[in-house]
């Protein structure tokens, strides 16, 4: 029988390769789209054998998904992460979408090539992944949401808020504001542009301008 740490441990490897494999693909099919891309392609990039990466993921389509689904995953821990912190640091609600925006833009940041890849996606109607992309956006924006209802509840935000409509529209900011930085101001730092968006969450949102 396999020890535990036997089983860590190609666990850890096989979590390993496919990040290798995520970060190949999304690098290739952000250059010349996921038609054009080929498994022989993405394996190249991985380095790994093209039998790696079926062995991982049954087709490119799968893996795709699996892409989308991953990195998705990664902006909603890191969104609920900082509306933890700011939580267990005693701030308001507002101060935790204001935190939340920051995580948001330093994700985007660090994956620019995947977001692009998420926002084409998110327009696309004849994919085979689009319903996983739909559950884990709203995955996402339901970690805004319920920020929203609960700076709703205790009085700090409006009870004119539509919250579904706000959350999405946050994430949409964010999305939109770190692409355009991302793409025509690469000069701007990461504090500037968070604290542009501070301003209009405050004032947008919050129902008040900073001082």
């Amino acid at each position: 029988m396999e020890s535990s740490s036997a089983r860590t441990g190609g666990t850890t490897r096989r979590e390993a390769t496919r990040q290798k494999l995520y970060e190949a693909a999304v690098t290739l099919i952000a250059e010349q789209g996921f038609s054009a891309t080929t498994v022989d392609e993405i394996a190249e990039r991985a380095g790994v054998a093209k039998g790696t990466v079926y062995y991982n993921f049954a087709s490119k389509s799968v893996l795709f998904e699996e892409l989308l689904r991953h990195g998705v995953g990664l902006l909603t821990a890191s969104l609920r992460e900082a509306a933890e912190r700011t939580a267990r640091e005693g701030g308001s609600r507002v101060d935790a979408l204001d935190a939340m925006i920051r995580a948001g833009l330093g994700f985007i940041a660090r994956y620019p090539s995947f977001t692009q890849l998420y926002v084409a996606e998110l327009w696309r109607t004849n994919r085979a992944w689009q319903s996983t992309l739909m559950v884990v956006r709203q995955q996402a924006v339901a970690v805004i949401e319920d920020v929203l209802r609960e700076g709703v509840a205790n009085g700090e935000l409006s009870e004119e808020i539509d919250v579904a409509l706000t959350a999405a529209a946050l994430v949409g900011m964010v999305l939109v504001a770190a692409l355009d930085w991302q793409a025509f101001q690469p000069e701007r730092t990461l504090d500037d542009v968070h604290a542009s968006l501070s301003l209009l969450l405050q004032g947008r949102v919050g129902g008040r301008c900073a001082p």
